[in-house]
């Protein structure tokens, strides 16, 4: 199915996304315009409604931007993080169980890969159920075509939308399922990306997040302070669970491994 995104310069236009652009064996090059004319170029099946250079207000974030860290991100780090940050057997595949699992993607549903990287649950999601349509939403135009790649290696359907996670180009209780890895741990403005996934997801949608919890030796601490330098923060089980609560969730299910925390959050 086609969807619709909100127009960054009048919320009530709506700009219009036909279904070929996530056809990803077929290139889509051109623009799309909102109702009021304004113009988004779209690139290598790519929306990009942020336009030129984001301010990059930490270093992990300016690192994301660079071609080398998307290249390396899944295969070097991704598909073995979980084991080394949990201290035991974590195969992508047990992270990806947990993930449909909790999710439950279903049949026409519309779900949201936010800060996707290279999309990583987005393809899963695709996977679990090809008859719903993902979209994958990053700041990083490198991670984004990295993400596009590997989706089109993967022969899956994706939506890719450059933007704003802090303005999600979405209108409201668009999504009928979140999914956010590793994301949260990088934001500069926490809560005000947890708002907006509030927002512009349904009632009864679930937002399923993966993220890392202080740790409790103190060496742990150490290097997790250390980490904080380039923009990387992390929260106890309890404080991140506030910080839900503020944003209009609460927690229905929890599991935490080592500094590993999953969670399926309904709106409150």
């Amino acid at each position: 199915m086609s969807f619709e995104l909100k127009s960054p310069e009048n919320e009530r236009a709506a700009i219009q996304v036909p279904k070929e652009i996530s056809n990803l064996t077929k290139p889509f090059n051109g623009t799309l315009c909102s109702q009021d004319g304004d113009e988004y170029d779209v690139k290598n099946n790519i929306i990009d409604i942020l336009g030129g250079q984001p301010d990059f207000s930490s270093l992990a974030s300016y690192t994301n931007h660079w071609k080398l860290t998307a290249t390396i991100y899944e295969e070097i780090w991704r598909k073995r993080s979980l084991s080394l940050l949990t201290g035991e057997d974590f195969p992508i595949e047990k992270e990806h169980e947990l993930l449909i699992e909790w999710t439950e993607p279903k049949e026409n549903g519309l779900y949201l890969d936010l800060g996707c990287s290279t999309a990583l649950y987005g393809r899963a999601l695709k996977a679990a159920q090809s008859k719903a349509d993902v979209v994958g939403l990053d700041f990083s135009m490198q991670m984004l075509e990295e993400a596009r790649l590997k989706a089109e290696a993967d022969e899956t359907n994706l939506f890719f939308v450059r933007a704003d996670g802090k303005e999600m180009p979405f209108f409201s209780k668009t999504f009928d399922g979140i999914v956010m890895g590793g994301t949260l741990n990088e934001l500069t403005e926490e809560v005000k990306v947890l708002n907006e996934a509030h927002r512009v997801l349904k009632e009864n949608g679930v937002l399923f997040m993966m993220h890392l919890i202080k740790a409790d030796a103190w060496y742990g601490r150490l290097l997790q302070e250390s980490m904080g330098i380039g923009g990387i923060k992390f929260w106890t089980k309890d404080e991140s669970n506030k910080l839900f609560k503020q944003a209009g969730f609460k927690v229905e299910e929890q599991i935490t491994r080592g500094i590993v925390c999953f969670t399926r959050l309904k709106v409150d």
